[in-house]
């Protein structure tokens, strides 16, 4: 491929699928969704996930490529990537990689570091000590094993928590410097990464409308019959917005819906916060927004 490959990023809400879907139509191209909820079947109004009439306008790939409770991880995206990547190119058409899940675009842009397999039983251990002693319990654990870590997640977030501890358990060495040893400083593609650029006000409100639309288009009622049909423990399931929608309907509390908006509201703030620390440290051209034309004759 002569020219970079184009990958959008930014933030939740910050119009990127819409930019995604503007772009392909002036330059020809399609979408290679980098988005670790969208890749599953059922997850659409959570997720945010292009309509049929948006991919019926553009094609849309790596949406509605799993089912629920498929794995998916940053080695398997990159293999399906690349292969329709490929694709796309070798039928004179252009990729643009579009997503918030940060990891998976790192790995696609520039490899990932070597680390061990997944071992079942120590994860099983993991999942029935955080059920007994709490996930801060496991997260405290990281304060002397992988310090970088410990300070980089979040004490709730249990996969992530027991995949540092699974590394250090199984190679003796931490997470972190497997993965600053890897550096990430080998390009796989040559690559020009865009963001859309909001005042913080302003990005606030885009989420604060797009919970309140979800919400309105049946978020409530996808969710319960993803309980109903067994997918409770879908990984999806866990992803911001899908957890506290869950845990909501599973509680057997009266829903208190506007309670329940604003708690996916604070939540996904929160990740936004998480999404803008590690884009800072990436080197992302940022766009005003309306500033299509002005990209397009860069390109």
């Amino acid at each position: 491929m002569s020219e970079p490959l184009l990958v959008l990023v930014g933030p939740s809400a910050s119009g990127k699928s819409d930019l995604a879907l503007k772009l392909c139509e002036r330059v020809g191209g399609e979408v290679v969704s980098a988005d670790s909820v969208q890749i599953y079947r059922r997850f659409d109004i959570g997720s945010a996930k292009p309509s049929a009439a948006e991919r019926a306008r553009v094609p849309h790939h790596l949406i509605d490529e799993l089912e629920p409770l498929d794995a998916a991880d940053a080695a398997r995206f990159v293999q399906l990537a690349d292969a329709k990547i490929a694709d796309i190119v070798a039928r004179g058409k252009r990729p643009i990689v579009c997503g918030g899940t940060f990891l998976w675009v790192r790995a696609l842009c520039f490899g990932l570091a070597p680390m061990p397999p997944a071992d079942e039983a120590i994860r099983a251990r993991h999942r029935a000590e955080a059920e007994q002693l709490g996930r801060a319990a496991l997260h405290a654990r990281l304060a002397q094993l992988d310090p970088a870590a410990f300070a980089r997640l979040n004490p709730n977030d249990l996969v992530r928590v027991s995949r540092a501890l699974e590394v250090y358990e199984l190679t003796g060495k931490s997470l972190s410097s497997l993965q600053a040893e890897h550096g990430f400083r080998t390009a796989r593609h040559a690559v020009r990464l865009l963001a859309i650029a909001h005042e913080r006000a302003e990005l606030h409100q885009r989420i604060a409308r797009r919970v309140q639309a979800m919400f309105e288009q049946g978020w409530l009622d996808e969710v319960r019959g993803l309980l109903r049909d067994g997918y409770g423990q879908a990984r999806a399931l866990r992803s911001v917005g899908y957890k506290q929608v869950a845990e909501a309907l599973e509680s057997g509390a009266p829903l208190d819906l506007p309670a329940l908006s604003e708690k996916v509201i604070q939540a996904t703030r929160q990740f936004v916060r998480h999404q803008l620390t590690w884009l800072r440290e990436q080197p992302v051209e940022w766009l005003p927004p309306g500033q299509l034309d002005e990209l397009c004759r860069t390109l």
